[in-house]
């Protein structure tokens, strides 16, 4: 290993307290090397949340909203004589 190579994290002596940290002990429950679990902790969960959901809402709106037009549009379709955009004869 060259001296390019080091890094200052390398020759730092292993933190007993990073050991018993929650994330180490997640990690080594899972079998991972490191005690990196990707995504963290957010410092903000309770407004995450918040914004989680109202996104969940505007998805289920958007596929209610997708779904009815094709049976809005299939029916006035249907009204106004355009049985062959519907296929049928």
């Amino acid at each position: 290993m060259t001296t390019e190579d080091r890094t200052p994290e390398a020759d730092l002596p292993p933190d007993p307290d990073a050991y018993d940290s929650p994330r180490a002990t997640q990690a080594r429950a899972r079998g991972l090397a490191a005690p990196y679990i990707a995504g963290g902790e957010d410092p903000h969960i309770e407004l995450a949340r918040r914004e989680e959901r109202r996104w969940i809402r505007v998805l289920v709106a958007m596929i209610v909203i997708v779904i009815l037009a094709g049976f809005v549009l299939g029916i006035v379709a249907k009204l106004l004589g355009f049985d062959w955009l519907l296929g049928t004869p």
